[in-house]
């Protein structure tokens, strides 16, 4: 096992390996990556991250597929489409459990959302914190937002919170995409009144096994405790930017033969 400082410079090198424009390609980062404006990032990007699970190609796909419902411009069809006229259209979508009424429910609230705000982010700023943990609070805040809306039952597997013990992984995904800014061009870092020095990783199976290999974890439980505890190790390499680790840790994961 490798000590702290040997773990961080093989840490470090993987990040500068793996975040490089050639990473966007085949992850579902690539859908946000298709457009220009704020909002356009923000939507197609919250949806691409909450189909992330299993396949990236078809993750990848199904995006696609949603987005063309959307004629490719997410922001102008939910802005457009007030009257919710055109929203049947996503009837018959399916990716893996989400089905067309999680679909519509999203929009909806969305749609709402936008009329309001001219950007997604507030929808992860309560307006105040009741203990430093910002973090949980700005999840649970977003999963409590969004099902003040009206919606079924059934949707609220599709968006996930701490107070369940999840580790939120697509949440904290789609964080990592808005909120963290290098040079290297595959985050996209439009959020300023987030930190990434406030981010969590992504726990994923990926990010899971890898981290077991190297001695970060001992186990391989995928929850919001092992979250927290995986990102307070990872800060110890870097304080302001751990997350930056998620591309070492996916990155070998996934990339294992």
């Amino acid at each position: 096992m490798k000590n702290h400082k040997e773990l961080k410079e093989f840490l470090d090198r993987k990040v500068n390996q793996f975040n490089q424009i050639g990473f966007i390609k085949n992850d579902p980062i690539s859908i946000p990556h298709r457009f220009s404006k704020k909002q356009d990032i923000e939507i197609s990007g919250l949806f691409a991250a909450l189909f992330a699970w299993g396949n990236r190609t078809t993750i990848i796909n199904k995006a696609t597929t949603l987005l063309e419902l959307m004629d490719n411009a997410p922001y102008d069809f939910i802005k457009y489409n007030s009257d919710k006229s055109e929203f049947a259209r996503f009837h018959d979508f399916k990716h893996r459990t989400f089905q067309g009424d999680d679909i519509t429910f999203l929009l909806n609230f969305l749609a709402t959302h936008y009329s309001q705000y001219d950007s997604l982010e507030k929808a992860f700023l309560p307006s105040f914190y009741t203990t430093e943990n910002h973090s949980k609070e700005r999840l649970e805040y977003f999963y409590n937002y969004a099902f003040s809306h009206p919606h079924l039952a059934r949707t609220t597997k599709h968006i996930a919170t701490p107070a369940k013990n999840s580790a939120c992984k697509r949440i904290n995904m789609f964080l990592r995409w808005m909120v963290r800014l290098d040079n290297q061009g595959v985050d996209f870092g439009l959020w300023k009144k987030i930190k990434a020095s406030e981010l969590l990783i992504p726990l994923d199976v990926h990010v899971c096994r890898v981290a077991n290999e190297l001695g970060l974890m001992d186990h391989q439980k995928s929850n919001w405790k092992e979250t927290v505890t995986l990102t307070e190790k990872l800060r110890q390499f870097d304080e302001e930017d751990p997350v930056k680790y998620d591309f070492a840790l996916f990155g070998m994961g996934v990339n294992a033969k």
